[in-house]
């Protein structure tokens, strides 16, 4: 997906929990027809573990004459981690890719030195009414990857580990969790894992990753005696435990994290990179028609833009 101009998120009100190191209240606004709220990056945090873009598409009902339309848009040096909830989304890309994913399945695209791509809404589901609702984030390629060939790879829901015990249910989308582990394969430290909590139930996040967020997806989350709403992102203190304990009406969240990149990144629209210079050479490779096309999808693109 691209990234959308706009401010960045405010913080919101420091919690009393001191194992909370900030509290990220998301902006919302609208790309290919579609209300997205924006948590990452803010102001207050850039990154978490290789997390650099963490985007809650809707969750929303798309009318009849409406339809998600992402023109393509080029990338360098991350990876777009795409995952739904509700709903399904066509990839196209450069590479030739053509893949539409599915609610619990994990698209994986590594732009590398350069792709571009569009998401839209598959053609059999234009001209009646959608739902659509799912994440897309990005991870930040090691310096040592950021100028791999791009790639693109494709999980089915039922290839990713889930778990449901005592009140707790999820899936492993990349890393591992309580000793499950996702088959996604990425280029540093990560977790994510989709994670539904009955009410009054509890789940570990453990302190074994150096950096760790929770994104409030629906209900209540409770921690250490602190009440957060959906919609909500905690960014955790390193070498903390924490306990996810579901209010009234249970919680669905998300977990994510990982190893610290270990240098700076710089982001600029849809790129990524550790160089500024490379970022400005993408831009004019991008303005001057000097990226590879999207077969099938050659007719729009969204221009460079002018900031």
């Amino acid at each position: 997906m691209s990234f959308f101009p706009g401010n960045d998120p405010e913080a919101g009100d420091a919690p009393s929990c001191d194992a909370i190191e900030h509290l990220i209240i998301p902006r919302t606004s609208d790309i290919g027809n579609l209300q997205v709220r924006r948590a990452l990056p803010s102001v207050k945090r850039r990154l978490v573990g290789p997390f650099i873009f963490f985007d809650r598409m809707g969750p929303a009902l798309l009318k009849a004459d409406q339809a998600l339309d992402v023109r393509p848009h080029p990338h360098i040096g991350l990876s777009t981690v795409t995952y739904l909830f509700d709903g399904e989304i066509k990839h196209r890309d450069s590479l030739g890719t053509e893949m539409v994913i599915k609610p619990g399945d994990i698209n994986l695209m590594t732009a590398g030195r350069g792709i571009v791509h569009s998401e839209r809404s598959p053609e059999k589901l234009r001209g009646s009414p959608q739902s659509i609702s799912g994440l897309q984030t990005w991870l930040a390629l090691p310096d040592s990857h950021e100028e791999i060939d791009p790639v693109f790879s494709h999980t089915e829901k039922g290839a990713l580990p889930v778990f449901d015990t005592d009140g707790i249910k999820g899936r492993v989308v990349i890393g591992s969790f309580e000793g499950m582990i996702s088959p996604v394969s990425v280029f540093s430290d990560t977790i994510y894992v989709d994670l539904t909590i009955e009410p009054g139930k509890s789940a570990p996040f453990g302190a074994h990753w150096e950096e760790r967020a929770l994104y409030i997806l629906s209900g209540e989350a409770i921690i250490a005696g602190d009440h957060f709403a959906d919609n909500q992102l905690l960014v955790f203190r390193a070498g903390d435990a924490i306990t996810v304990t579901a209010g009234q009406q249970g919680c669905h969240v998300m977990l994510f994290g990982g190893a610290a990149m270990g240098s700076a990144r710089h982001i600029w629209w849809n790129f990524v990179s550790s160089s500024k210079e490379r970022i400005d050479q993408a831009k004019e490779e991008w303005r001057t028609g000097r990226f590879d096309i999207v077969p099938g999808d050659e007719e729009e693109f969204i221009p460079l833009p002018e900031r």
